[in-house]
């Protein structure tokens, strides 16, 4: 291998051609599964090559099948407790690594968490991607977790997973003593109001975070409240993106009104949030002397 890679793009196969039903013997794990599976569901030790790539500072991962035909099965995609268990351990082994993403992978909270539990003390990894995976609130406590004892991670990626509540509140928590993560990315999650207020009280006191994401998550009126007071507080957000959430007519006002005296918020993505047409024309035009006054600042 050549030890100057530093990065791996990975689409995993099971290593089985299932149009013809032929197994491919030199791909095929000749060991079973944690779990029992049968071997033709496991798919690549990375472990086997990791530890030959002492430059690698970036791992994206898809699991998945090749050449499945008509014979399809969800199965045939998922991410077996034998790839989870053999992947967090080389993952852990690389300490040079900085991005890890796992991305449509089926991942469900055991495997997620297992995966986390390995991350704990890793002293690299700046980017975790999980996102359109089935992780729930289980994973969102453990990512509170990962957030509360990791020193150096900038960015968490939990895009269109089952986070509800529980798990963006736990999140939320850690995120109010956190002082590295710059973005965070909560869309088309289903984190609700309650969820939405926990995570807009951890905005009010952190200082590093840049960007946000809260579309598609069932925000209502009540959170356009906590946000208005996040807007007129927070001195370090640049980005939030809302979208997709019924704000309305009165969620739209109290925005407007928060964000007369921000300086610092460069997006503000509100569409299809049911606010009225006059609050979006105030406030992009905030955003638009925002953007103007820090081209001037970095132009002189």
């Amino acid at each position: 291998c050549d030890n100057n890679i530093q990065a791996v793009v990975s689409t995993q196969s099971t290593g089985k051609d299932v149009s013809s039903g032929v197994a491919q013997e030199d791909e095929i794990s000749d060991q079973g599964s944690d779990t029992g599976t049968d071997d033709s569901l496991d798919h690549f030790d990375f472990g086997m090559i990791i530890n030959k790539l002492p430059n690698l500072v970036e791992l994206s991962i898809t699991y998945g099948v090749r050449n499945c035909g008509m014979n399809f099965e969800w199965s045939l995609f998922e991410f077996t407790q034998k790839d989870c268990s053999l992947l967090a351990r080389a993952v852990k082994s690389c300490t040079h690594l900085q991005i890890l993403r796992l991305q449509r992978c089926l991942i469900e909270d055991e495997k997620a968490r297992l995966i986390i539990s390995h991350l704990l003390d890793h002293p690299g990894l700046r980017v975790l991607d999980l996102s359109h995976n089935r992780i729930g609130d289980k994973t969102g406590r453990a990512v509170g977790k990962l957030l509360s004892v990791n020193k150096i991670l900038e960015e968490v990626n939990l895009c269109d997973n089952n986070i509800q509540a529980e798990g963006a509140s736990a999140i939320a928590f850690s995120l109010k003593k956190n002082s590295t993560l710059k973005t965070l990315n909560l869309k088309l999650n289903r984190i609700g109001d309650e969820g939405g207020r926990n995570i807009c009280q951890a905005l009010m006191k952190t200082t590093t975070l840049l960007h946000i994401d809260l579309s598609s998550n069932g925000l209502g009126e009540h959170v356009a409240a906590n946000l208005a007071e996040v807007l007129s507080h927070n001195q370090s957000l640049e980005h939030i993106i809302i979208s997709c959430n019924k704000l309305g007519v009165a969620g739209g006002r109290v925005l407007q009104e928060g964000l007369e005296n921000n300086r610092v918020l460069q997006t503000f993505d509100l569409r299809l949030t049911e606010i009225s047409q006059q609050s979006e024309h105030s406030i992009m035009n905030v955003i638009k002397s925002n953007k103007e006054k820090d081209s001037n600042s970095v132009s002189a």
